[in-house]
């Protein structure tokens, strides 16, 4: 019996899968449980039209992370704070820090854990990355200047 599967199954299948499974184990384990229903014209047409529906919402939101990306690329962020003698400075540079910064300046709210970089110790230019969505990412640059 062809069923489609409302969540994943171990050693079966995950959910929206169209399986082929036999009469006995559909009817005494897999219904039971609403782990599937029959895979009749009308089933199929509403699975077919959820996926269609979730590349298109995945796919729009792959164009929005490009166009942040290109806006973000290059872009510089100065840092003005205290430091030592030797340019070390008193705390250190995380990417909460940045984050906050991006959205003050360039009006983006972009997570923290997007953020890919060490925490900055010393004055100097850094270069750092933003991952925005798998596998769109660009680069931007962190100044640090000692105040004075």
């Amino acid at each position: 019996m062809k069923v489609i599967l409302l969540q994943d199954v171990k050693k079966l299948g995950k959910k929206g899968d169209v399986i082929e499974a036999s009469d006995g184990y559909v009817r005494n384990f897999l219904f039971p449980r609403k782990l599937a229903q029959e895979a009749t014209e009308a089933n199929m047409h509403i699975l077919n039209n959820k996926k269609e529906n979730e590349r298109k919402q995945k796919l729009a939101e792959l164009e929005a992370a490009q166009k942040l990306a290109g806006e973000l690329k290059g872009k510089e962020i100065t840092i003005k704070t205290k430091t030592g003698e030797s340019g070390k400075l008193f705390g250190a540079i995380t990417s909460k820090d940045i984050s906050e910064l991006i959205k003050s300046e360039y009006k983006v709210e972009i997570d923290k854990k997007k953020i890919v970089m060490d925490a900055i110790k010393l004055a100097g230019n850094y270069e750092i990355e933003v991952k925005l969505y798998p596998e769109v990412s660009t680069k931007m640059k962190v100044i640090i200047v000692p105040q004075q």
